[in-house]
């Protein structure tokens, strides 16, 4: 989605309103796609419905019969809306807008088709969206076939301070773009594991300022030296083979832009490095993510000795520096509310959501970049990926 598309999309979603063909007296049908004990339900993606108006779950299902359960309890669904297979559930039920939330991502391929096929008119997923880009393909051509639209649960790509963001550094606020620095987390997930699984959060966000990558050159390190083969192992929460605890990628956008994405094992930052840093010449933005306050700007030349400490000054929705004006759409964005409901909206106005599928394939192909060039030691490697499959099954 480009700048003035995400202008547009935005103001839906601030004004909380949404469009959809659909009789006034029925409510759109929701199915829940859970896995207890392999990615559950996402962060909150199968309760989001119960809070939308004009939305009522109508099945869940989940392979675990004691997950089943508790989650049927949870919704406060009757024992026959539930299914052990989601598959049977999607035929059963055919519902207007499906919810794909358990974490690990091998599952999300093989669920999102599910449910395009089903007839679905909406999905939304839970990140990382898939652990390929030919994964991704698939589903962009099952959506062209079909007509469905597909979300990516990228929260922070959702908040109203990202337009605002955009806004500044057009405006000239922090003057030239110099770089962007991201990070994810830092704790013991950091390497391979630290990229997918928060990197997403923060490449997407990235992409959203600086647009269309261009190549990206990377290495992957294990203990302080170059990843090799001996170091594979399977990932957690579904990511395919991994290998390194720690890596740095730098990525050349299409419009001149340079970005890094770095990540160490345990870094001692108490997760405070998690999102992404934009520096210009006459001052930074820090973006948070998930935190609240999202961003800060430091206004000043970040290379210039100052007399006194900079501040930090909060953005919010409102500009720079002032009260957050709608406390209650913040918390709307966190809990997926308005990702949610502008997935609705997409539906109803025929336009791809904010965080498509389309955005989401581009996401996951930052990420295999970034093992692409480590396994050709280094070299940079261009977008659209050619290989377009797991960067490490041919190493």
């Amino acid at each position: 989605m480009d700048r003035r598309q995400f202008a547009v999309a935005s103001s839906a979603l601030l004004l909380g309103s949404h469009v959809f063909s659909q009789s006034p007296s029925s409510d759109l049908r929701v199915a829940v796609i859970g896995h207890t004990g392999r990615g559950d339900y996402g962060h909150g993606l199968d309760t989001v419905w119960q809070r939308l108006p004009g939305t009522s779950i109508v099945a869940v299902a989940d392979a675990s019969a004691v997950g089943l359960k508790k989650e049927l309890v949870k919704l406060g669904l009757p024992e026959a809306s539930g299914y052990d297979d989601y598959r049977r559930m999607l035929s059963k039920v055919s519902p207007d807008l499906v919810a794909v939330c358990p974490r690990h991502a091998d599952q999300h391929r093989d669920m999102i088709l599910a449910a395009v096929r089903s007839g679905a008119k909406g999905v939304y997923v839970e990140k990382p969206f898939v652990r390929t880009p030919g994964e991704a393909d698939e589903i962009l051509a099952a959506c062209d076939e079909h007509g469905t639209k597909v979300a990516i649960a990228h929260r922070n790509r959702y908040h109203p301070v990202m337009k605002v963001i955009v806004d500044l550094i057009k405006e000239g606020r922090i003057g030239r773009i110099l770089e962007i620095r991201g990070r994810g987390k830092g704790d013991r997930r950091g390497g391979g594991e630290d990229l997918w699984v928060l990197g997403s959060h923060v490449l997407n966000m990235i992409a959203m300022i600086a647009g269309k990558p261009g190549s990206c050159s990377a290495v992957s390190m294990q203990d302080g030296r170059p990843a090799t083969k001996q170091d594979l192992r399977e990932g957690a929460e579904g990511l395919g083979l991994l290998a390194g605890n720690e890596l740095h990628a730098r990525y050349r956008f299409e419009n001149g832009m340079i970005a890094y994405f770095d990540s160490i094992a345990n870094d001692e930052t108490r997760n405070e490095g998690f999102g992404l840093q934009i520096i210009g010449s006459e001052g930074q933005i820090f973006i948070r993510a998930d935190r609240d306050p999202l961003a800060y700007l430091v206004p000043g030349n970040p290379f210039q000795p100052q007399q006194s400490p900079s501040r930090w000054l909060p953005i919010t929705s409102g500009g720079v520096d002032v009260d957050e004006p709608n406390p209650e759409l913040i918390q709307r964005v966190q809990h997926h509310d308005v990702a949610a409901e502008d997935l609705i909206s997409a539906i109803g106005e025929d336009r791809q959501p904010l965080c498509s599928a389309a955005e989401a394939t581009q996401t996951i192909e930052m990420i295999c970049a970034v093992f692409h060039s480590h396994v050709r030691g280094g070299m940079e490697v261009r977008f659209p990926l050619m290989d377009r499959e797991h960067p490490f099954l041919k190493w």
